[in-house]
């Protein structure tokens, strides 16, 4: 019989996730579908509850969603209840819902397992304070970097964020203004300037030798950030497509048990965007 698996999402026509859950089924053979789905916030619960009713396994949630799958869950992952963020549901034996966040695991597996990027004992910077941050700082701190910092245009917000994952490892927020001076070996965009070709205000010297840029943000074209990643004479200057990818695969073996292999799917991606 055949599961039935979704993403909702507001907007979600630009969506790559049934093309990538479907060729990880073909990949794997396993006998699923996965379609994508509009769904507004005010109709998330009503068109979660029939989902499932309707028997469907699984659910992946992005934009404006993730707060709310994570309230609807019944029981949470570590790190998707400190993230305070679901982008996979999944229905548990028992007909419990389980919520899981699988972006920050998602961006290490690129990092670490496709670019080769080390992250233990490096100085992290990520940029942005806000949810896509949220969902990737324990995964990060899981790898024991140095220590992470979080730059904001508003400090408090990134002061608050590191109060909720103090008792997780060593962070400090700050302005942006407050860069100047400092290096990092890996720096993460996780504003949302990339989707306006827009760059939060860095200093040139923000780089240490051999460092990386990542930007959470893809596009068919190279992302803001990217480019200057890439000026600014970066080891690698990379965006989220990978991201994307691995994310989805730890969401896949979530619900079917089995861990898709990513490499070729990411280099088909990567090629089709660049026609």
């Amino acid at each position: 019989m055949t599961d039935h698996y979704a993403v909702f999402g507001d907007p979600i026509k630009h969506s790559k996730s049934p093309r990538i859950h479907t060729l990880f089924a073909q990949q794997s053979q396993q006998d699923l579908d996965y379609v994508a789905q509009q769904v507004p916030a005010e109709t998330f619960v009503t068109a979660t509850n029939d989902f499932f009713a309707n028997g469907g396994q699984g659910l992946n949630c992005t934009v404006p969603l993730k707060e709310l799958a994570w309230q609807y869950a019944d029981q949470l992952t570590e790190r998707a209840r400190l993230a305070k963020a679901v982008n996979t549901l999944a229905k548990q034996a028992d007909g419990s819902i389980l919520g899981d966040n699988t972006d920050g695991i998602g961006l290490v597996n690129d990092l670490i397992g496709n670019h080769q990027i080390q992250l233990a004992g490096k100085r992290i910077l990520i940029l942005g304070a806000g949810g896509a941050t949220r969902g990737i700082i324990l995964p990060l701190l899981d790898c024991q970097p140095a220590q992470i910092s979080i730059a904001n245009r508003t400090v408090s917000k990134a002061e608050a964020l590191v109060a909720d994952f103090a008792a997780q490892g060593r962070l400090t927020a700050l302005g942006f203004e407050a860069l100047a001076g400092q290096q990092f070996d890996v720096v993460l965009n996780a504003t949302s300037a990339s989707l306006s070709d827009q760059l939060p205000p860095l200093p040139a010297d923000l780089l240490a030798a051999n460092a990386c840029c990542y930007d959470l943000a893809y596009g068919n074209q190279p992302t803001a950030f990217v480019k200057w990643g890439l000026a600014q004479g970066a080891a690698q200057s990379l965006d989220g497509l990978g991201m994307l990818v691995e994310q989805a695969a730890e969401a896949f073996f979530i619900w079917r048990g089995v861990s898709p292999a990513t490499t070729d799917l990411i280099a088909l991606l990567d090629t089709e965007r660049q026609k």
